[in-house]
């Protein structure tokens, strides 16, 4: 049994899901675009630079979803799928995903953004699992605060690990694990794998993964 690891942001997708989303609801009219166009450049910055401070970045990023419905927000889901997500989704990457699913691995896309953006773009690559950011809900509507611990840098590990638990496997179930991933806020995951893989990575993963000898591939041909 092989476990295959997908990060989504700049790795299955040629841009940032999480940016994008706040991008949208700017456009939308939703989100103020003086007072959180700025925000969203600045922790976009802060997040490709290792630095960024992810309980700041979710409180700004999780709070909307609190002040509308979630008919609303699933129509607006919708709506950014198919304006901005799909132009993001590369042939390259299915074909990777596809590779692996179709040699019975266990797919996972592990992923620093909230689960409410994410899962429709899960399913646009056939992946049945995902682990990601759970932003918490009450009677079917989003609180604006988390249901468990991000799942960012080894926060990724904490929350793979305890997925993997409910399964009744560890590490050591599985012959081989594979984790893509584009940025150096993976690399305690990276670490983790028997086979990491660089994908289109940032100077920093790259030079990591130059030194450790691991492999560098793109998916942006």
């Amino acid at each position: 049994m092989n476990l295959a690891l997908f990060d989504l942001d700049n790795t299955l997708l040629s841009g940032d899901s999480d940016f994008e989303w706040s991008q949208f609801l700017i456009e939308q009219g939703v989100l103020e675009r003086e007072l959180f166009e700025i925000k969203n450049l600045t922790f976009y910055e802060q997040y490709k630079a290792g630095t960024l401070d992810i309980d700041e970045f979710l409180e700004y990023q999780l709070r909307p979803l609190s002040r509308h419905s979630r008919h609303v927000l699933n129509a607006w889901l919708e709506e950014f799928v198919q304006q901005k997500v799909l132009a993001l989704i590369g042939t390259p990457a299915k074909n990777l995903v596809a590779q692996h699913r179709n040699a019975g691995d266990i797919c996972v896309i592990i992923t620093a953004t909230n689960s409410f953006v994410t899962a429709p773009i899960a399913r646009q690559f056939g992946v049945e699992h995902l682990i990601a950011t759970e932003p918490e809900h009450k009677n079917g509507e989003f609180t604006g605060q988390l249901a468990d611990i991000p799942c960012f840098r080894e926060g990724k590990i904490t929350r793979l690990e305890s997925w993997m638990a409910q399964r009744g496997w560890d590490w050591n179930s599985f012959n081989q694990s594979y984790f893509y991933s584009d940025s150096l806020n993976d690399l305690p995951l990276l670490g983790k794998v028997k086979t990491p893989i660089a994908v289109d990575p940032d100077a920093t993963l790259r030079a990591h993964a130059a030194r450790q000898g691991w492999r560098i591939i793109s998916l942006r041909g």
